[in-house]
């Protein structure tokens, strides 16, 4: 018996509203809306977000109300459980990661510290040879 997939992330009903009017926005015919993490930042990450025109070969693909997310392969294990929500208040609107993998944030919001989904379990993540 073989132990259901586990899926990478999710989004909020803000989120994804957001997302087609964006994608709708943008005149581009897309794929999806490819997500990953790159070194960068204050704290060490930052999330991206970037217009996918394809799917790449090892890309992670998930649809969530009525969207399609494609997930870089290097990004996978930093976003498991993640929940992608979308806030707008006087300050400021943006894209927000509910990350259980996110050991913290810096001031700005914009660069975090992630741990890989399998250390934060207590298993350490072996590097590939």
């Amino acid at each position: 018996m073989t132990r259901p997939r586990p899926q990478v992330m999710s989004l909020t009903e803000a989120a994804a509203e957001r997302i087609r009017a964006l994608s709708a926005a943008s005149g581009k015919e897309i794929e999806g809306v490819r997500i990953g993490v790159k070194n960068g930042g204050c704290a060490g990450m930052e999330y991206t977000r970037e217009y996918a025109k394809a799917r790449g070969p090892h890309d992670e693909v998930i649809e969530d109300k009525g969207v399609k997310l494609l997930i870089d392969p290097t990004a996978v294990m930093f976003l498991l459980g993640t929940e992608m929500d979308y806030r707008a208040d006087r300050m400021r609107s943006g894209f927000v990661f509910n990350n259980p993998n996110q050991t913290s944030a810096c001031g700005c919001g914009e660069s975090v510290s992630l741990t890989p989904a399998a250390e934060a379990e207590g298993n350490p993540v072996e590097a590939a040879e």
